[in-house]
């Protein structure tokens, strides 16, 4: 079959087809004399695969190594549940920063007036720069080397017993 029936069957746009043989998800088709791709059942299978686990939020690196999986016939199930689990981790990860996000924006649009005034505690809170800009800017700073006597403070005890040692 050609590219639009492949992208129909497997519901993957052909665009996205001649991506994923770009980057070797998928095997580079076969070619007419003409040049025109052809795709059969099992690469469309293979499509299906790419796009259910798309669907689901894997990364093509990991949709990469679950069509290792895939093909090898010998795996253990434990693998394929260790790199399901895993996504699951991150998901739930990412969906606590997400409603953190939320939060944050919801309380910052709770406590501003929406007039026609300027103050916006949205824009301050935008304008304000995070614990970990503040961190970075202070790694970025100049470094002093303190000057005896000046930067460090001595009192005059320590200056007599350091005049009479000499």
């Amino acid at each position: 079959m050609n590219i639009g029936q492949a992208a129909k069957f497997s519901g993957v746009s052909a665009k996205m087809i001649r991506y994923y043989e770009q980057i070797g998800l998928l095997p580079q088709a076969s070619r007419s004399d003409a040049g025109y791709r052809h795709y059969s059942s099992p690469d469309v299978h293979g499509l299906r695969f790419i796009r259910r686990a798309r669907d689901l939020g894997f990364s093509v690196e990991q949709i990469s190594a679950l069509l290792v999986l895939w093909r090898d016939r010998e795996r253990a199930s434990a693998d394929v549940k260790a790199m399901a689990l895993s996504h699951v981790a991150g998901l739930k990860a990412k969906i606590a920063e997400l409603q953190a996000m939320a939060q944050t924006l919801e309380h910052l649009a709770d406590h501003c007036h929406g007039n026609d005034r300027p103050d916006c505690p949205i824009i301050a809170d935008l304008a304000e720069p995070t614990a970990a800009a503040a961190a970075e800017q202070r790694s970025q700073a100049p470094h002093r080397t303190p000057r005896f006597g000046v930067d460090t403070p001595a009192s005059s005890r320590d200056r007599a017993a350091t005049l009479t040692l000499s």
